[in-house]
């Protein structure tokens, strides 16, 4: 049961940290705005859910509303910033602020909740286990490959690729930056939404809730660096460590076990796990 959670609870935080780090990798940016894309999902989830629908509808409709503003997002915010990054910082810290306000002008403060994509127990060697946390693991096992596939097999991920090495060199050979820089917005933000709606059967929904998943999500990104690889040992490490804090120590360190450690790491290696 431990290692199921530990594994289960990774999955988790690396859903949650994906679209930060594509955006990070390719801009050199956090966006601070990513707890508000992450309630952007949920409430997908929570518009699906008012209108009667399959909740699983909700998905590609979050990742469609959250690429879509986050195209927005990046032509009118982020792109005249590129050059001054704390500047970037503070406009995403206060778009996240808006989106919070708009969500509760036009949804209240209420807390709600969403029918369960998937509902029951599995028998897991002997032992019953949530199906949805199993589910999680999937998904972020697929959205893992999913990434690596599209960084390595295609055109788009190779671009990237070259302007994360060198976005002056990648200029001179005729690569597009700036349409690079808006695909990858437009794809870790339409993933930070998806994310959202894979949270709400996890948690309950309200205008602040993606606040409380920024700060673990920003630190192991900065763990992480560029690499999705590095991202994932983080989130099973620190992942870990917070299940077996919560577990044999007490939930509330367990709730600030990821950032203290990382931090931690981040003191003694500022580099963190992509360190050379």
């Amino acid at each position: 049961m431990l290692i199921l959670d530990i594994l289960t609870t990774a999955a988790v935080l690396f859903i949650v940290s994906a679209g930060l780090l594509a955006i990070f990798g390719v801009l050199k940016i956090i966006n601070f705005a990513h707890g508000a894309w992450l309630t952007i999902g949920a409430y997908c989830a929570v518009i699906v859910a008012g209108l009667g629908l399959n909740p699983w509808l909700a998905l590609p409709l979050a990742f469609l509303v959250g690429g879509a503003l986050g195209g927005v997002t990046e032509h009118f915010i982020v792109r005249p910033l590129y050059q001054r990054p704390l500047d970037a910082i503070l406009a995403t810290w206060g778009l996240g602020i808006v989106v919070g306000q708009l969500i509760t002008l036009w949804f209240g403060r209420d807390v709600q909740f969403t029918p369960g994509l998937l509902s029951g127990t599995v028998d897991v060697f002997g032992i019953s286990y949530s199906l949805y946390r199993l589910f999680a693991l999937g998904a972020a096992v697929v959205i893992g490959l999913g990434f690596a596939f599209l960084l390595e097999g295609t055109r788009l991920g190779l671009t990237a690729q070259a302007v994360i090495m060198n976005e002056t060199l990648a200029k001179g050979l005729g690569i597009d930056t700036g349409k690079v820089r808006l695909a990858t917005f437009v794809i870790g933000t339409g993933l930070t939404a998806l994310a959202g709606v894979l949270l709400t059967p996890l948690t309950s929904v309200d205008p602040t809730m993606g606040v409380a998943w920024l700060i673990g999500a920003f630190m192991l990104v900065m763990v992480a660096g560029s690499s999705f690889g590095a991202l994932a040992v983080a989130c099973l490490v620190f992942g870990g460590a917070q299940v077996i804090v919560s577990t044999f120590v007490s939930p509330i360190l367990g709730g600030i076990t990821v950032a203290v450690l990382c931090a931690l790491v981040l003191r003694i290696s500022p580099k963190g796990f992509a360190r050379a």
